[in-house]
Order: C-alpha cells, then sequence, then structure tokens
C-alpha cells in the first residue's frame, strides 16, 4: 500500500498540471491528456491516473519539511512530473513499448512522429509550469537551470542506456552512471527545488540533492529487482518480465561481470538474441540467482537509501514533513510494485 502523504497531495498536483493544460485545446494536448489518463483516444473523460507521482509528491515535501507552505511549489512539482512524462512518452518510442500502465501508449495511438512532439511539447510545458511561481526573476532563471541541467543528464542516461543494449561488457559503475543520469538526477532536482522554494540556505537545499539522488538510485535498483523477481499480483506484470525482454537491468549486469564458463555462455547466447524458448528465460534467471545478484541488488539498494537518510539526518525539519519523508523512503526500499 503506497503512503499515506502520496494521497495527500495527489488531487492538489493533478489539478496544477490540468491548469496548466487548461487553455491549450489543440489535439496535440489531448494526446497529453491521454497520456495522464485524463481522457481516452476518442477524448472521452476518465478516471485514469498517471502513476505514483513520486517526484511531485518528493518535492512538495521537500518545501515542506524546511518550513515552506507546499502550495508555494505546486507548478514546480508539475513541472518536475511533466518533464518525466515527457521522458516516458519519448522511452516508449525508442523501447517499442505498446503499454503503459494497462493503456495503449501514446505512439502505438497516434504514430511515432507525433508522440515525439507530444512528448517535446511536454517538455516545454514544464518550462511554463515554473512561470507561474511567484518568485523573483533571478530565482525563478535559476530553477529553470536546475530543471535544464536534470534533462539534459536523463537524455545523456538515456543515450547510455541504448549504446548498452548491444554490449556485453558493461560494469556495475556503468550501470551507475547510466542510472545516476537516466533517474536519480530527477529525484535530486525535484528535492532541490522544492527545499529551493523554502529557504535559501544552500546546506539545506544541498542536502536534499543528495537526499534525492541516491534516493532515485535505490528507487531504480529496487524497480529492477522487481522486473524480475516482482511478483505478478503485486506488479501487475509476468514474473521474470525483463528477463523476457532482454532488458540489461542491474542485475543482468551483475550476472555479466560475475558469471564465468557455462553460466556466462547461456546469458551470452540469451541476451544475443539467440535463444527464444520459454526454458532458457528459466535457466537466464537460475544464473542470476547462482550468483547472487539478487543480494548484490538489494545491497546496492540498502547502501543508497542509508546515504539518502544519512544526506539529511543533521537537517531541523518540520516534524510531520519528517515523518511523511520517511514513511516514503521506508515504502520505497521495501515496495513490491
Amino acid at each position: 500500500m503506497l503512503p499515506s502523504v502520496f494521497a495527500l497531495y495527489q488531487a492538489e498536483i493533478d489539478a496544477e498540471m490540468r491548469s496548466i493544460l487548461e487553455e491549450r485545446q489543440s489535439p496535440l494536448y489531448d494526446m497529453m491528456r491521454y497520456h495522464f489518463g485524463w481522457i481516452d483516444e476518442n477524448g472521452c473523460p476518465q478516471c485514469g491516473s498517471y502513476g505514483k507521482a513520486v517526484r511531485p509528491t518528493l518535492c512538495l515535501l521537500a518545501c515542506r519539511a524546511l518550513g515552506g507552505h507546499h502550495r508555494r511549489a505546486l507548478p514546480a512539482a508539475a513541472a518536475v512530473e511533466f518533464v518525466h512524462n515527457y521522458s516516458l512518452i519519448h522511452d516508449d518510442i525508442q523501447d517499442d513499448d505498446r503499454e503503459r500502465r494497462h493503456r495503449a501508449t501514446v505512439w502505438s495511438v497516434w504514430g511515432k512522429p507525433q508522440a515525439i512532439n507530444a512528448g517535446t511539447a511536454m517538455r516545454m510545458l514544464a518550462n511554463s509550469a515554473l512561470r507561474r511561481l511567484d518568485i523573483p526573476l533571478s530565482r525563478q532563471a535559476h530553477l529553470h537551470y536546475l530543471l535544464d541541467e536534470a534533462t539534459i543528464r536523463l537524455i545523456e542516461g538515456q543515450y547510455l542506456d541504448i549504446s548498452y543494449e548491444g554490449r556485453f561488457d558493461i560494469t556495475v559503475a556503468d550501470y551507475v552512471d547510466m542510472v545516476g543520469g537516466k533517474t536519480a538526477s530527477l529525484f535530486g532536482c525535484a528535492l532541490e527545488i522544492g527545499s529551493a522554494m523554502a529557504s535559501e540556505d544552500t546546506a539545506g537545499v544541498d542536502a536534499f540533492r543528495e537526499f534525492g539522488w541516491n534516493l532515485g538510485m535505490a528507487f531504480q535498483v529496487r524497480d529492477d529487482m522487481l522486473g524480475i523477481w516482482g511478483s505478478t499480483e503485486e506488479t501487475g506484470k509476468p514474473s521474470c518480465n525483463d528477463i523476457r525482454r532482454r532488458k540489461k537491468t542491474l542485475p543482468v549486469v551483475h550476472a555479466l561481470q560475475r558469471a564465468t564458463g557455462p553460466q556466462r555462455e547461456e546469458l551470452l547466447r540469451y541476451y544475443g538474441g539467440r535463444s527464444e524458448d520459454a526454458e532458457s528465460v528459466d535457466r537466464v534467471l537460475a544464473v542470476l540467482n547462482s550468483v547472487g545478484s539478487f543480494d548484490e541488488s538489494e545491497r546496492l539498494a540498502d547502501s543508497y537509501t542509508d546515504k539518502a537518510k544519512d544526506a539529511v539526518a543533521s537537517l531541523s525539519l518540520d516534524t510531520g514533513a519528517a515523518r511523511d519523508i520517511g514513511e516514503v523512503v521506508d515504502f520505497l526500499q521495501t515496495r513490491r510494485f
């Protein structure tokens, strides 16, 4: 079950994002509304959801934790969520994924060229969201800079992810570099922007950026584990789904580093696309279990979670926000979906 804090801010985040799109009536924006689950492909209203809203929730929590009112940071939270979802639309195109959140992806409904337009325009809406902030232009410009840099790091990470697809010499250090950009950079940015909306104390803002980056790393490692060992009942996806899709997530990268002899040959055969039978998935899973990929992934996830906690341990935080942050951290550390 999600921590209650996600429900606490969800309606306000949703309302802020809808407001930003409200006056834009081109069919281009209907593709975005569809992606968020607000309408179906024919434009009929829906009661769907665009996910857990982890990043914007953390943005608002950071603002509150340092004594600010979370509503001041709502446009910033919306901006972060627009960037995240822009990346999802483009990821679906690059990965040829036809389904997201149990619905057809934007590109599979409208085609890849128009989905690229929708994703790119969504990224620019993040800038529009930041312009709604009631802060001096100089501070607003700084937040634009932070979001732009996080976006660049995200794209750099996506570039590395795609470039790794045909390689078998990837190390765990390579993986960390890739995920540090693709996932952790936007987590860090969300916390940095949220805390900056409450305080100009650089120590506190820096601490929250460090907290967010490490939390993002832990989030992605846990996600990689669920993609292989997660149960169908909890994740809503087939077990070993990432193995079937031949995704080189952390457990696989670790196994490629550790496996030797016939075990390594099994991995190379499967991830080289030379093995298609269902039994191959079981054999790959057996290799991962044999070389300790689950234990190593869990160790790494816990390590990043501990670093995240340490980053803000010395700060004087709003009591309620500190409790909610702790609940989010505990959820991300142990989540099963």
